[in-house]
């Protein structure tokens, strides 16, 4: 595994997909924010985004069906085809939001939606075969064996390269693996979320998978870009409805930052860079490769994001940042039971 920027060309430097699997950029790029959760969106940036990324190495471009209920998939489309010798797509099943109930979750993993789902996917995006097909939530109802055997034929059929997972427990990704390699697992994983630390991250490294954390900027928390969902967001942004984010909970994680100022400042960084430049040390801290997949709707914020890739953090620095996690105030959604550690014993 490797981490940094590569210093002559500006781009950064790669790491392995899953056990023998293909490189990519070592930071990738989460596309949801393009049409879904985080408030008005403007498409033109947003394809400058995706263009920036490539030109600083980001491979790896991150979508699901139910983002937008696919319109994230049909948005990267024109890019994807432009480029699909250069990048790798990863998009997931499992999980739809009803436009009018934006706090309920409908999760399927059963034999007919899997292959429903992929063939859905493969038009919206208008490809042949989908580099990483993930399982975004796990559906306790289905056996994850029948689920991951489904998924697995699709390998067979070429519909897609690799298997991915997202929020399962250690358990269940065991269990997964025993049927089919599985190349990545997708948790929230930040300062302000460490709880795949205790089961999750021990397992993928024994299994030779690869940690693809979203939300490493604590969805922008981390940044300073609001202090407090509820007065800052759009009546629209997904935000306002997570509990860390809004009144007291918001307040009180706020105060939290200071840490990561000062050790930014030290840098002369931003904190973004700062909290994403601790999520890329977990690499070399469990053993394991961890491609973080930011979001962010504008090339500045990309060229900000990759140049994290080439700060290192001293013992000191994060000693002072790791007791950080131990105190946020709130969970990460107002129901954990859709995340692995609602499910971890």
């Amino acid at each position: 595994m490797t981490n940094g920027t590569n210093s002559a060309s500006g781009r950064i430097t790669t790491a392995v997909l899953g056990a023998g699997g293909p490189e990519v950029g070592v930071q990738g790029l989460g596309c949801m924010g393009m049409s879904f959760a985080y408030g008005p969106a403007d498409a033109d940036a947003s394809r400058a985004t995706l263009e920036r990324a490539l030109e600083l190495g980001v491979t790896l471009y991150d979508t699901a069906d139910s983002y937008a209920a696919g319109e994230n998939e049909r948005f990267l489309s024109p890019f994807l085809k432009a480029h699909r010798d250069e990048i790798l797509i990863a998009t997931k099943f499992a999980l739809s939001i009803p436009p009018d109930e934006p706090t309920r979750r409908i999760v399927r993993n059963d034999a007919p939606y899997v292959r429903q789902a992929v063939e859905t996917s493969l038009k919206r995006l208008d490809i042949d075969t989908i580099d990483l097909y993930y399982m975004h939530r796990r559906d306790v109802n289905v056996p994850i064996e029948e689920t991951v055997g489904v998924m697995a034929g699709l390998v067979h059929e070429g519909k897609v390269k690799q298997l991915g997972l997202s929020e399962v427990t250690a358990g269940e990704l065991r269990a997964a693996h025993a049927v089919h390699p599985i190349a990545a697992v997708q948790s929230e994983w930040s300062l302000f979320s460490r709880d795949i630390e205790a089961n999750v991250v021990p397992a993928a490294r024994d299994l030779g998978v690869t940690l693809v954390p979203y939300s490493p900027l604590g969805r922008g928390f981390l940044t300073g870009s609001f202090a407090d969902a509820g007065q800052d967001l759009t009546p629209d942004d997904f935000r306002r409805l997570m509990p860390r984010f809004t009144g007291e909970n918001a307040a009180a994680n706020a105060a939290l930052l200071a840490p990561v100022r000062a050790v930014a400042d030290a840098h002369g960084a931003t904190p973004g860079q700062i909290a994403l430049a601790w999520v890329h040390q977990r690499a070399a801290v469990h053993g394991l490769p961890v491609v973080p997949i930011p979001g962010t709707r504008k090339p500045s914020r990309v060229e900000e994001n990759t140049a994290a890739t080439r700060i290192a953090l001293t013992d000191a620095e994060l000693a002072r940042l790791d007791p950080i996690a131990g105190k946020v105030a709130g969970t990460r959604y107002a129901d954990m039971a859709f995340t692995s550690a609602g499910r971890e014993e």
